[in-house]
């Protein structure tokens, strides 16, 4: 069965929640979508795109780690990609079961073979980390970013006071060990730190991931000194010279005896125990939880044996022998203050509750989400109650439910405002029963939004525009449109904080060099909603002109390939606005130079065949070749398992050359690789 339209639709709005998701959790450390419902909308893409195959793009949330790496520090390709880990969610016994059951599949053992022995572990929540020994130094050190690159954070980690500088090593320490852990900040130095911000009359952290998060991101490394961070370790990436212990468990043991900091709370779940030593450790560690002067949102079970591990090997963006197995989240008991709106750059507007501030899962609550106003009066919370509010996903807090035995009788139920509070513009439904500002680009926090997407990497690329200049800019109207970002010069720069000679130098370079762009870009950066960078790419292709694109009615946007109805509407409604499309026409006025990206090619000679590419290859970059196996239908993976067809190897070839010939994958070059994209070759 073929996708339809609607299927299309669906699977776009889910590629941009998720993204917009990962966006806010990796690189703003301001996360606005609970880990539960991030899951939900995760499982909800994963069976869409396993249903209809034709619906998995490159640049599905599904087909890559989370993340990308910041353009503030120097770029680490890791040798070893990090991956993201496969998430559990119910919180009884089942997920231990279903674990092993998916685990007993990729192995093949029917019901009479042996019992799989795991390793279970806690889950920490920080920021993982790759640190980079070579001959028992540290060298670097690297954040995740988007699996394949990270950060160079090399100073900042140097500061840690419990991570070892030099390897303990009877004998020669390796001549490559990379390590990979998570960086955290105590419970108990998290609250010590905010103290004495508050006596300082200083603003006090958040929590504590995002506390340790920010402070590994400080561009100078003295800041970061004077911040509690600690670090796990807890598995490797690239490795010379160093003995692969037989399971996890005896890595674990391996890590410590160089003097690695290793959370000791593991169970080895043995034999007849199976999966019932897993539940029964997640149960444990779940009364346990609180004791811990550090916060965890669930346990990771993991295949003890390495050799099974190799067996099962990777898929795009998870290992297949390890999964996470979540908590439920926690809950407390307030009082509801009042009810505000917010406005984000689609033009939704959410009720957001404030609350009398409460202390749930390790950080001080004052703010809610109520989702939207349909749920808001499902709940029938009011000004006055007293609400039980729980940090869905140990993340974002959200009212649960309304207390109504405490209730007053004074109470009134909530109405949606008419009108927007920042520009006065109408509110209406749309067809997603979520309310929405029709002000378009001339509401100050859609202006707002709208400059932090249209700036963004995968956008027009400027760099130097985070959320406070972006503020700034729209608070002190130096910008009123997007139009107004091209007018800036270094006089009206200059008044704005934390604004000096160099930095504006470099900002107004970044803005005039975006000038010259690939016409997907802009009209992605245009953020009409439901218009990701697949779609906007589409776009490009058919129309070549963002006034051809204007011009289009809803017929010739449907005869657009992945374009259903939603889209196509969303399309006509955002050019409808003659502020949005005054808006347009403006920044058009700017002298931009567009580039249109060539159709993809139609033939699929390498459909089903999976890739994994390693070293430098003679003539291509590492990017091209993965762009022209997925051209021709192939799919490029990070990693090496049996279920690789091909693995392409340059000069300095790495371990996964190494883990090919374990395997018994095929090993081929650069020629042999355009001998199998030549037409006809498979």
């Amino acid at each position: 069965m073929l996708a339809t339209s609607e299927n299309f639709e669906r699977a776009t709005q889910l590629r941009l929640l998720l993204q917009k998701a990962d966006r806010e959790y990796y690189e703003l450390d301001s996360p606005t979508l609970a880990d539960n419902e991030y899951d939900a909308l995760f499982r909800e893409l994963v069976a869409l795109e396993h249903n209809f195959p034709e619906l998995v793009s490159s640049d599905s949330p599904t087909q890559r780690v989370s993340g990308q790496a910041s353009a503030t520090f120097a770029p680490v390709r890791h040798a070893i990609p990090m991956l993201s880990i496969r998430t559990e969610t119910d919180s009884t016994s089942a997920g231990a079961s279903v674990f092993d059951a998916r685990v007993r599949r990729e192995l093949g053992l029917d019901a009479d073979a042996p019992l799989v022995e795991y390793l279970a572990e806690l889950k920490f929540d920080g920021l993982a980390i790759s640190l980079r020994y070579e001959n028992g130094r540290l060298v670097r050190a690297a954040t995740r970013g988007d699996g394949e690159t990270g950060e160079d954070v090399t100073a900042n980690v140097r500061t840690i006071s419990e991570l070892p500088q030099r390897l303990k090593a009877d004998g020669v320490a390796p001549r490559v060990l990379e390590v990979r852990g998570e960086i955290y900040m105590r419970r108990s130095a998290f609250l010590a730190y905010n103290a004495k911000q508050v006596a300082a009359e200083k603003t006090p952290l958040t929590n504590p991931r995002n506390g340790a998060a920010g402070s590994l991101r400080q561009l100078d490394p003295a800041i970061t000194a004077e911040r509690p961070l600690s670090i796990f370790v807890y598995g490797i990436g690239e490795t010379h010279g160093f003995t692969m212990p037989a399971t996890q468990s005896g890595l674990m043991d391996a890590l410590a005896s160089f003097g690695f900091p290793v959370e000791s709370s593991r169970r080895v779940s043995l034999g007849a125990d199976g999966p019932q030593g897993l539940a029964q450790f997640h149960a444990d560690i779940l009364v346990e939880r609180a004791k811990f002067d550090f916060d965890i949102d669930g346990v990771v079970y993991k295949v003890n044996s390495i050799a099974l591990q190799r067996e099962m090997g990777f898929s795009s963006r998870e290992p297949r022998w390890a999964v996470a197995h979540k908590y439920p989240p926690e809950e407390a008991r307030t009082v509801v203050d009042a009810i505000e709106v917010q406005v984000g750059r689609t033009g939704a507007v959410t009720p957001v509750a404030r609350l009398r501030p409460v202390f749930v899962g390790g950080v001080t609550v004052s703010n809610a989400t109520l989702h939207n106003f349909s749920e808001l009066a499902r709940k029938d919370v009011r000004v006055g109650d007293t609400v039980i509010v729980r940090r869905a996903g140990d993340v974002i807090p959200e009212v649960l439910r309304v207390v109504i035995e405490s209730r007053s009788e004074h109470t009134v139920a909530f109405t949606m405002p008419l009108h927007c509070p920042h520009c006065n513009s109408d509110i209406k439904r749309d067809e997603e029963v979520v309310a929405r500002c029709t002000g378009g680009m001339v509401c100050p926090p859609q202006l707002q939004g709208e400059i932090l997407h249209f700036v963004h990497r995968r956008a027009m690329n400027i760099e130097g525009i985070g959320d406070k200049l972006a503020a700034q800019l729209v608070d002190s109207k130096r910008v009123r449109e997007l139009a107004d970002l091209y007018r800036l010069d270094a006089a009206t720069l200059a008044g704005l904080d934390r604004m000096g000679e160099k930095t504006i130098s470099n900002l107004l370079g970044e803005i005039e060099k975006s000038k010259r762009v690939d016409l997907r870009r802009f009209i992605y950066g245009l953020g009409i909603r439901h218009v990701g960078e697949v779609t906007a790419k589409s776009l490009a292709q058919r129309f070549g002109s963002v006034e051809a694109l204007i011009a289009a009615n809803k017929e010739a946007l449907l005869a657009v390939n992945d374009i259903g109805e939603t889209v196509a509407d969303s399309i006509i409604d955002f050019f409808a606005n003659d502020a949005n499309k005054a808006a347009v026409l403006r920044l058009l006025e700017n002298g931009f130079t567009f580039a249109v990206d060539m159709a993809p090619a139609t033939t699929a000679q390498l459909a089903g065949k999976t890739f994994v590419l390693t070293g430098t290859l003679p003539t291509l970059t590492r990017d091209a070749a993965k762009a022209m196996i997925e051209n021709a239908g192939g799919k490029v993976s990070g990693s090496v398992s049996k279920k690789t067809s091909y693995v392409v190897a340059g000069s300095d070839a790495g371990s996964k050359l190494t883990d090919a010939q374990t395997l018994g994958v095929d090993v081929i070059d650069e020629a042999e690789l355009q001998s199998l994209l030549a037409p006809n070759s498979v």
